[in-house]
């Protein structure tokens, strides 16, 4: 390590890991819990970049959701009936095991349910989600022992207070989770169980031998036995043959609306916009799809070709009339590649991945975490 560290802290700190973890999100974490709590001698190191989590683990619009009619029926164009099926299962299960390792009420899970909107000038559109519910009633029934998932659900739409909608498919099984709070919860616990977390420790290379793995940081060298990389879209910058494309996600939230209205988590436009109430206020995001090619990054920001479409849709169309004003804006980087399965592997000898969510990491990043995890030979 670098000659500013003394022996106290390289022999408490920074020395002896058996399994070092770089990215401090979801799945990041997820991997920490189940490693420890299936070998509690394990000494675990994570280390992150940020001061936070610098992907999308804090930055999302905390859906709790397994897709939408017309997600799923885009993601059927590119994966057979069984893949679809095995994403919504690892999506469902995934959501499972957030629950029962936080504890709804850690992570603030309110079950609203989920709505897909579609404007009067999509009434086509509208009628051919409506002509699958049946189908992705039986195929997602079969998977979480539910038979009566989405229904179309017109009569809601006045109740909402929207303007142009007039078609609505409801998903009653979806939620909602405070990812803020989901993440201060998931970084109290594993550091309660003593595994370190390292912030502002930017890994900058990784390099190995026949014992040990080596990770070469902003901090200095860290030596361990395995390593797991989880940091979804930022994983191609120090392994390059994996398929992961970066996506930033752009959002908005208002200030708090008396007596607001909307409650629930709207999807539109087949998942590529969304948003929610939050604490009375309206968070809206996505429209990624205006512009793939310069989404494509990893870096932070926001553009007026995608506010301008964010603002218009929710004063024209979910905010009809009022004068509200955005409090905030952001951006979070998420990963995704040409196939939607995530990429969960062992990349060689003491080097393992969990990344590739899809824009669906609140769902499956726990557990990704646990699976990659499970792949670890101690």
């Amino acid at each position: 390590m670098k000659n500013s560290f003394s022996y106290w802290e390289q022999e408490s700190f920074l020395n002896g890991f058996d399994v070092l973890i770089v990215g401090s999100g979801i799945v990041g974490l997820s991997a920490a819990l189940s490693l420890k709590s299936q070998s509690p001698r394990l000494k675990i190191g994570v280390l992150e970049a940020g001061f936070l989590p610098g992907g999308a683990s804090t930055k999302n619009a905390g859906f709790a959701c397994f897709g939408s009619i017309s997600e799923l029926i885009e993601e059927l164009k590119i994966g057979s009936e069984d893949e679809i099926a095995e994403l919504i299962e690892l999506r469902w299960k995934g959501l499972k095991k957030l629950r029962e390792n936080l504890g709804d009420k850690a992570i603030s899970f309110e079950q609203y349910g989920g709505y897909e909107v579609f404007k009067t000038t999509e009434a086509d559109f509208a009628n051919t989600c409506n002509e699958q519910i049946p189908y992705f009633n039986k195929l997602i029934g079969s998977i979480i022992g539910k038979t009566d998932i989405y229904a179309v659900n017109n009569d809601k739409i006045a109740d909402f207070g929207m303007n142009g909608i007039t078609n609505l498919i409801r998903n009653k099984y979806e939620g909602q989770i405070d990812t803020g709070k989901m993440m201060k919860a998931l970084l109290s616990k594993v550091q309660g169980m003593g595994i370190t977390v390292f912030n502002n420790c930017q890994v900058q290379k990784i390099e190995s031998n026949s014992n040990d793995q080596l990770l070469i940081t902003n901090q200095g060298k860290f030596q361990t036995r395995s390593i797991i990389l989880a940091t979804n879209a930022l994983s191609k910058e120090l392994i390059p043959d994996l398929d992961v494309i970066p996506g930033r996600g752009q959002v908005l939230i208002t200030e708090p609306i008396p007596g607001l209205k909307i409650k629930g988590s709207f999807h539109y436009n087949r998942g590529y916009t969304y948003f929610r109430n939050i604490d009375d206020r309206i968070l809206l995001g996505g429209g990624r799809d205006l512009d793939f090619e310069a989404e494509q990054t990893l870096e932070p920001g926001i553009t007026d070709i995608i506010q301008t479409y964010l603002e218009k849709l929710l004063f024209e169309t979910i905010l009809p009339e009022q004068k509200v004003k955005i409090e905030h804006r952001w951006s979070g980087v998420m990963g995704f590649g040409k196939e939607l399965k995530p990429i969960v592997k062992k990349i060689r000898p003491g080097l393992y991945c969990a990344v590739r969510c899809n824009g669906m990491g609140v769902a499956m990043g726990s557990l990704l975490g646990e699976q990659v995890a499970e792949l670890i030979e101690i």
